[in-house]
């Protein structure tokens, strides 16, 4: 992916977590969606929403922005998160942290903890999650990282949600691998992953809502052609479905409207003895 080879040199070098929250727009990670255009979103009535460019800095001041965040400060859960795939070869390391921005604070580096009272107030805890038999849901997953630095990024609580343990560690697990499977021989794959909020189920210390559902929307570029596939679950089998990018919208309608890859035109109308351009990627096919 040669939209990541730069960080693989930066491996060894120190660094510190950061992100940065966004006025209303995502102006300084918009690398992470195709075109450099964010999804179409519009969010239920009430809900609150804030984007967050997700990133790292070192020890001169130096911003690595490693994925993009789209979060709920009403359901304290992401919307979604958006990255560029890489084919991970890595390990895995959760050093929790949340973000003292969200609360006011003026500490622009993601922190294991606050330092005023007001923290949480618009966002989850680690301690939200500690015995309340949910696990810890990656939108953005370590599977689909390319390097250490990005998997470091992904251990934030604004890009995980509470996913029940066993679809988490057995049918979306699978469904990752397999991702990560299809997208390898890709030149480039933009994805978003996303979640739908339960607002009827009881809230992690009554202040986090879990998820129902995860989804995820994937466009590959290869040999000219863009080729979207859509996923979303779990079913009443407790598995992932696989479906178009169109189907995928029409699931999320009842919660929110949102188109993944807007920079997409729909189809052309083109004459059949000439070679068809591929367009599954749009939110009208």
């Amino acid at each position: 992916m040669r939209h990541l080879v730069f960080l693989l040199s930066l491996s060894s070098v120190c660094f510190f977590t950061r992100s940065e929250i966004a006025d209303n727009n995502f102006s300084k990670c918009k690398m992470f969606f195709l075109n450099n255009a964010p999804p179409d979103f519009t969010p239920p009535a009430g809900v609150s929403v804030k984007p967050i460019c997700q990133c790292l800095w070192d020890d001169n001041d130096q911003q690595l922005y490693l994925f993009a965040t789209l979060y709920s400060t009403t359901w304290k859960i992401p919307v979604y998160s958006a990255y560029l795939f890489g084919s991970p070869n890595i390990g895995r390391c959760d050093a929790w942290y949340i973000e003292p921005q969200l609360d006011g604070e003026d500490e622009p580096c993601m922190r294991p903890k606050g330092r005023n009272r007001g923290i949480g107030t618009n966002q989850a805890l680690n301690s939200d999650y500690k015995n309340s038999g949910y696990n810890k849901g990656h939108l953005y997953p370590v599977l689909h990282t390319s390097n250490h630095l990005s998997m470091l990024a992904t251990s934030t609580l604004t890009n995980v949600a509470p996913q029940k343990s066993d679809f988490n560690q057995n049918a979306w697990l699978r469904h990752e691998e397999a991702i990560k499977e299809d997208l390898k021989s890709c030149d480039e794959a933009y994805v978003v992953t996303g979640v739908v909020p339960d607002t009827e189920a009881p809230k992690l210390k009554n202040r986090v809502t879990v998820a129902k559902y995860y989804w995820r929307a994937t466009c590959c570029l290869k040999n000219n052609q863009y080729t979207g596939m859509g996923y979303y679950g779990p079913d009443k089998n407790g598995e992932v479905q696989k479906l178009t990018i169109t189907n995928l919208k029409k699931k999320l309608n009842d919660v929110y409207q949102i188109c993944f890859f807007p920079s997409i035109p729909p189809p052309p109308n083109q004459p059949l003895k000439k070679p068809r351009i591929v367009y599954t990627c749009d939110c009208s096919t």
